[in-house]
């Protein structure tokens, strides 16, 4: 029955080339989820027919860029759209048909019912129609990475099927441009957010290859660079520690061994190598940890900042 849920949803549904699928997602999104339903898409720069397919089928607003910016800036228009459109909920959904529209309600159930700030929607706790082999080992080791990182356990942290409630959408910041699912991830962990997972269908792709990992390589390559800035950005005196500490530890272990020759003999001329290498490492790695202090410092003004930023967001 329409208006079940007495909230307003904004389903925002980032594209780039899909023209041959992006209809049929938006007309298979249900209107009788909840009391306002909106349709946004994103067209992050396409060349093909994107835009005015989407138009057609009945979205009720296409954000277009004007070039291909990433899946990290579709997603960060679609958050700002979110809050200027007054939404209660926001949900993402590929452009591609792989995750079914009719499982919308439950993704948006824990949020609705306050048990989630951010709900993701599990592949592999739910239904796999097909994956490649490849990419199915690379969601799982990246999921592992960024559970881990996160401090906290999921089953698929790679899925671009979630829910938003609305303090999530305020207080989440994004910075990378290629993709944000595993930012968002560690940035909630880290604001507290609750995260919670419902099992999800992930169907064949149609429609040809998939846009954004043209390579598997690549996308690694680019997940890797953001998983790593964004766990220094929210934890740099314990990222500089380990570094530092470990940089330190291998001193010791070299220094070792002038140390026992120097306690035998007095000296430790037949050693000034490995002395040295002793010397620069204990240096290099008490600048590191320096480096740790002056950047935890610097991490108090990044609170500072995101504080008046959601207070911003809020008003």
């Amino acid at each position: 029955m329409r208006g079940e849920i007495g909230m307003k949803v904004v389903i925002c549904i980032p594209a780039y080339n899909e023209e041959k699928t992006i209809a049929s997602v938006i007309r298979e999104i249900s209107r009788d989820i909840a009391e306002e339903v909106e349709i946004v898409v994103i067209d992050d720069g396409s060349t093909d027919s994107t835009f005015s397919e989407a138009k057609k089928a009945g979205a009720d607003v296409v954000v277009r860029f004007k070039k291909n910016r990433g899946l990290g800036s579709a997603f960060k228009a679609g958050i700002e759209k979110a809050i200027d459109l007054d939404a209660d909920v926001l949900v993402t959904i590929d452009a591609d048909g792989q995750y079914d529209p009719k499982e919308i309600p439950k993704l948006v159930k824990p949020v609705i019912d306050g048990n989630a700030d951010i709900v993701l929607g599990s592949r592999f706790a739910g239904r796999i129609e097909e994956m490649p082999f490849q990419k199915r080992i690379g969601n799982l080791i990246a999921t592992r990475v960024t559970s881990f990182l996160a401090g906290i356990s999921i089953s698929d942290a790679q899925t671009g099927f979630r829910a938003f409630s609305g303090e999530a959408m305020l207080q989440l910041n994004m910075f990378a441009d290629y993709t944000y699912v595993q930012e968002t991830i560690i940035q909630a962990a880290n604001k507290r957010l609750l995260i919670a997972e419902v099992p999800c269908t992930f169907r064949k792709r149609r429609g040809g290859d998939s846009r954004l990992i043209a390579s598997t390589f690549s996308y690694a390559k680019n997940a890797v660079a953001i998983v790593l800035k964004t766990y220094l950005r929210y934890k740099p005196l314990k990222t500089f520690l380990y570094i530092g500490g470990f940089i330190l530890l291998a001193g010791i272990v070299t220094g070792l061994r002038v140390l026992i020759h120097y306690m035998q003999t007095g000296l430790v001329t037949p050693y000034y190598p490995t002395t040295i290498l002793t010397a620069i490492l204990f240096i290099i790695g008490f600048q590191v940890i320096v480096l740790g202090l002056l950047a935890d410092l610097i991490d108090g003004n990044r609170r500072i900042e995101e504080e008046i930023l959601y207070r911003l967001k809020k008003r």
